[in-house]
């Protein structure tokens, strides 16, 4: 992907989001041509020249410093995670391009996701590929030991396979935390040519994802809540948790838990009742989904 292009992209989707009024900037006439900010005005509120910033926006400035970055920010009214995911576009670090590797997990990683037995939980890696997974993940996400490699990808579940806006009955919500996190991470591997082709897959096949791809929305994976809904318990509402592993920045381990006492525990128990090491019992299909 092309960092330049990603980041003049980014900039004007955020232009777009901020209008002039609330910068106290009159606007007189008539129609304007773009949406939000025009990017003198968003200069001269940043206090840098128009110049400058459109060569900003173009990509143009690898030395620039983090305070404009910051003005610019402020006047955008930046995210903490679109704050750093400008900071890697416009300055970027030089990393190892990500090649075609088997990621691979400690065996002592494994056995701490298996003792969790009342916990599903289950490690995600680079582009939010499933690594790992203890027996209760299986039985209330999907049968990953049944999936390729390939396939066993939280954007490629979310996405193409039917079962999954009946699994999400907040859909929406779990499809964009998905691509807010790749289009982070693609700021941080712009030439990652498996990213590249995860977003081309599901561009193709998935019009949901090219809308939300085309947002240029950023958010990093840290906590929150979800509502899952298993085709033999029932409703279980989760929070989850992101912890970064150390030894690798790209590994994530990412367990859900239930509220003490509540119907959604209950559910849970029965589900991790009937679990157990290698069961096919899951709300998504077996065998990776059919693309069309």
């Amino acid at each position: 992907m092309d960092r330049r292009a990603e980041l003049t992209e980014f900039l004007k989707s955020r232009r777009g989001r901020v209008q002039p009024e609330d910068l106290g900037i009159k606007v007189y006439g008539g129609r304007r041509r773009v949406p939000g900010l025009r990017r003198e005005e968003l200069a001269q509120a940043a206090g840098v020249s128009a110049d400058y910033y459109v060569r900003l926006e173009q990509g143009r400035t690898d030395n620039v410093s983090q305070e404009i970055l910051d003005a610019v920010a402020d006047v955008l009214k930046l995210t903490e995670d679109e704050r750093r995911h400008l900071a890697v576009l416009a300055k970027p670090v030089r990393r190892k391009s990500r090649r075609r590797t088997t990621q691979r997990i400690r065996p002592g990683l494994q056995r701490l996701l298996d003792s969790m037995t009342d916990v599903p939980a289950f490690v995600l890696g680079h582009r939010m590929d499933v690594l790992a997974w203890n027996d209760l993940a299986a039985a209330l996400i999907a049968d990953f030991g049944s999936l390729a490699p390939k396939e066993r990808n939280v954007p490629r579940l979310v996405f193409l396979d039917p079962a999954a806006q009946d699994f999400y009955p907040n859909w929406e919500a779990v499809a964009a935390e998905s691509v807010d996190y790749l289009r982070m991470y693609a700021g941080r591997y712009p030439d990652d040519p498996e990213l590249a082709e995860l977003v081309g897959e599901l561009s193709i096949h998935s019009p949901e994802f090219r809308e939300h791809w085309a947002r240029h929305d950023v958010k990093d994976k840290s906590f929150g809540a979800k509502v899952l809904h298993h085709a033999e318990v029932g409703e279980i509402t989760v929070a989850y948790e992101t912890l970064q592993l150390p030894g690798d920045p790209d590994q994530m381990l990412v367990t859900y838990t239930v509220e003490p006492g509540s119907p959604s525990e209950q559910n849970l128990r029965l589900l991790a009742s009937w679990s157990a090491p290698h069961r096919e019992n899951s709300r998504f299909p077996a065998r990776a989904p059919e693309l069309p």
